[in-house]
């Protein structure tokens, strides 16, 4: 774990690959409960911490999660959110299939089955809206690092979304890559996220790349 932002409101964390967010029994380690133990040590804080996730990344999934502090920054984040006014920017090494573009948006409708996203219908009558957009930044081989911007936050959205044109994210063999990555990792990281502070309303610009993912390769 590493802090990458903290004041009295907000703190921006780094999550390893392999860690949950919260707590998911009976798995002990969590990022959430890491996350009050530092504050708890850094702040000579007595008695227990409040804290709380405004959004949760994939246990095999790297990168940025934001926390609220307060129960005031809880709501006021959750608002921004809403409003759309966060942005989030993915990096992820995916295979190359043959419907990939240099750059495309991908629009589909997901449901949420057994632990994992399902392509549906649009009519579909439990069917979420889904978009991002993307574009290549490299290719090495079979494999090529994207970019994603996400329109929406969708339960596996990015892992659903490229699986389902054929260029899974690597490592990710629920949803058809051929590869697998050790320690319960998959090719996908949260490394960029902006949001406006939730008492400052000045804009918090978070970025923290991934230094080894060539080794995944």
């Amino acid at each position: 774990m590493q802090i990458i932002f903290s004041d009295n409101h907000v703190l921006v964390v780094m999550k390893p690959a392999g860690l949950s967010t919260q707590p998911h029994y009976p798995i002990r380690d969590n990022l959430t409960d890491l996350a009050k133990a530092w504050i708890k040590e850094e702040c000579n804080k007595p008695g227990k911490v409040y804290l709380e996730p405004i959004h949760r990344l994939d246990k095999p999934v790297s990168g940025l999660v934001l926390f609220a502090r307060t129960s005031k920054a809880l709501t006021r984040l959750q608002q921004s959110m809403r409003e759309k006014q966060m942005s989030k920017t993915y990096f992820a090494w995916v295979e190359t299939g043959k419907n990939l573009r240099a750059s495309s948006v991908l629009e589909h409708t997901l449901t949420h089955v057994n632990h994992r996203a399902k392509i549906v219908k649009s009519n579909h009558i439990q069917g979420k809206f889904a978009q991002l957009e993307y574009s290549i930044v490299v290719e090495k081989g079979d494999f090529s690092l994207v970019k994603i911007k996400l329109h929406t936050g969708r339960y596996h959205q990015i892992r659903a979304q490229f699986s389902a044109i054929g260029s899974p994210v690597v490592g990710d063999v629920r949803y058809g890559s051929k590869k697998h990555l050790p320690k319960q990792k998959i090719a996908l990281h949260h490394a960029c996220m902006s949001f406006p502070h939730p008492i400052t309303q000045e804009v918090i610009v978070c970025e923290e790349m991934l230094s080894d993912w060539q080794e995944l390769l």
